[in-house]
């Protein structure tokens, strides 16, 4: 491989695509990104699926089949998401076992109309877990408070799962806890630790873009609060994952819950288009890469190096003291990104079935 995709390997990270489409995998798109790019696992969301399922005719006789079985928009739906996921997890399995049961991961998530709903949640993670039926499919959970005990009920029964629209360190310091007690209840249980992977997917532009909007023009602070706001996490998870409590658990087997960067393509063209690449390597981290970063990889635009993530973690802390000093309430800032990518994605989830409604009735 000669890809620069392909060196964050040696940096210890792994690159996913953050974009799943029936083409991808028919059309041999997914196969080229393994082969080419080392890209190891899949990522999708309701917007990347109401997106895929708008764009051509790649749904259509599948669409057909779901009219004649008589099937709802939502059924439909679901079926369409889950076959598209099953392929997916088909083409990186052998990834899966190469890695020893460490990468080749497929990401499906809950609908997020359950975000703020515990019992629901729990009942369709099981539900897409067993229908997918592949050992290498993570099932999403958004780290909504509601969605904390749901995540430590999804590990405690076996099922590998990443915590998705992860803003506040707070929040990632529950998704861990969430992560260390659903483990031990499933080794209590007579389980296998080594047999569960997870995933703690903290977003990252989208807290520039809210934090620059509440900033002057031209202040010094701007694009500087997502970077930091990682690095901090990533300083928690190494901090967490250490100690007693840890070390029992990886005695048995155990995975760290590898931080994952989501949301890493740059929003504000005035930022370099790798910002949340370069500045966010790291060890025992997954970067999901939507297509625009693979391009702008490509283009050699990547400043990459080892560790960049543990680089200036004391300057990180400042930018936080820094923001606070100019006004800008943190905690709001992550509370309003989390209220609204459960509205986001739940509109889009939505946005979906009226796609697939107005298509069928254009195929049927």
């Amino acid at each position: 491989m000669t890809s620069v995709i392909a060196r964050l390997h040696d940096f210890g990270q792994s690159p996913w695509y953050d974009n799943l489409t029936r083409p991808l995998v028919t059309e041999g798109g997914l196969r080229r990104l393994i082969d080419e790019d080392g890209i190891r696992g899949v990522t999708s969301n309701p917007t990347i699926f109401e997106k895929a399922m708008g764009a051509g005719a790649a749904y259509d006789d599948a669409l057909k089949v779901c009219a004649r079985e008589g099937l709802t928009i939502e059924e439909s739906y679901w079926r369409l998401v889950t076959e598209d996921v099953g392929h997916a997890a088909d083409e990186l399995d052998a990834i899966y076992s190469s890695t020893g049961g460490a990468d080749g991961f497929v990401s499906v998530e809950v609908a997020p109309d359950l975000a703020l709903d515990t019992n629901q949640t729990i009942e369709q993670a099981k539900q897409l877990y067993d229908r997918i039926n592949r050992r290498n499919v993570m099932v999403k959970i958004p780290a909504t408070k509601e969605g904390i005990p749901a995540i430590e009920a999804n590990l405690a029964a076996g099922i590998n799962t990443n915590i998705t629209l992860i803003f506040a360190l707070d929040r990632h310091a529950a998704v861990i806890e969430a992560y260390f007690t659903g483990l031990e209840r499933f080794v209590a249980a007579g389980g296998d630790p080594s047999t569960i992977s997870s995933v703690a997917s903290f977003f990252v532009s989208r807290v520039d873009t809210e934090t620059d909007r509440r900033l002057p023009e031209g202040h010094p602070l701007r694009g500087k609060a997502a970077v930091a706001n990682a690095k901090l996490a990533y300083e928690l998870f190494r901090q967490r994952f250490a100690g007693d409590r840890w070390e029992a658990l990886a005695a048995k087997g155990a995975r760290l819950q590898r931080p994952l960067w989501a949301s890493t393509s740059t929003k504000n063209p005035a930022y370099s288009p790798t910002l949340y690449i370069d500045d966010l390597i790291g060890r025992d981290t997954v970067n999901t890469l939507a297509p625009a970063s693979i391009e702008a990889l490509h283009a050699g635009d990547a400043k990459l190096r080892a560790d960049a993530v543990q680089d200036g973690v004391e300057g990180a802390h400042q930018v936080m003291t820094d923001l606070a000093a100019a006004g800008v309430d943190f905690d709001d800032v992550t509370a309003t990104l989390e209220r609204e990518g459960v509205a986001s994605f739940s509109t889009s989830f939505h946005d979906a079935f009226k796609t697939l409604e107005k298509r069928r009735a254009e195929v049927s």
